[in-house]
C-alpha cells in the first residue's frame, strides 16, 4: 500500500503560481511512476502530468504544456507540481496518484493509488 497526501492547493490570481506537493507513504516511492490529475466542476478527471519513477521521463497534458512542470524527490517521497501562469480555467480539484508500471500515463486506470485532492481555485 502507498499513501499519498497533496497539499499546497488555495486560491490564486490569474498570472500567479502555486507548488502542489504530493508526500507518499508506505512502499518505496521510487517504485512508482507519479502522476497529477485534475478534476473542474462538472468535468471529468483529467491527466495534467506524470513522471518516471526515475524522474528522467516527464509528460504533460497539452493545457499545461509550457506552464506547469512536475519533478519529484525520491529521497523526500516527495512528487511535485509547480504551476505558473494560472488562468481561471485551471481551477479544479488536484490529485497525484502513483502507478506501479510505467505504462500509459496519461489513462487514470494506469494508477494504483490515489491522494484525496487538494482544491486549486484561480481567480479573474
Amino acid at each position: 500500500q502507498v499513501q499519498l497526501v497533496e497539499s499546497g492547493g488555495g486560491l490564486v490570481q490569474a498570472g500567479g503560481s502555486l507548488r502542489l506537493s504530493c508526500a507518499a507513504s508506505g512502499r518505496t516511492f521510487s517504485n512508482y511512476a507519479m502522476g497529477w490529475f485534475r478534476r473542474a466542476p462538472g468535468k471529468e478527471r483529467e491527466f495534467v502530468a506524470a513522471i518516471s519513477w526515475s524522474g528522467g521521463s516527464t509528460y504533460y497534458a497539452d493545457s499545461v504544456k509550457g506552464r506547469f512542470t512536475i519533478s519529484r524527490d525520491n529521497y523526500k517521497n516527495t512528487a511535485y507540481l509547480q504551476m505558473n501562469s494560472l488562468n481561471p480555467e485551471d481551477t479544479a480539484v488536484y490529485y497525484c496518484a502513483a502507478a506501479v508500471r510505467h505504462g500509459a500515463l496519461g489513462r487514470r486506470s494506469e494508477y494504483d493509488y490515489w491522494g484525496q485532492g487538494t482544491q486549486v481555485s484561480v481567480s479573474s
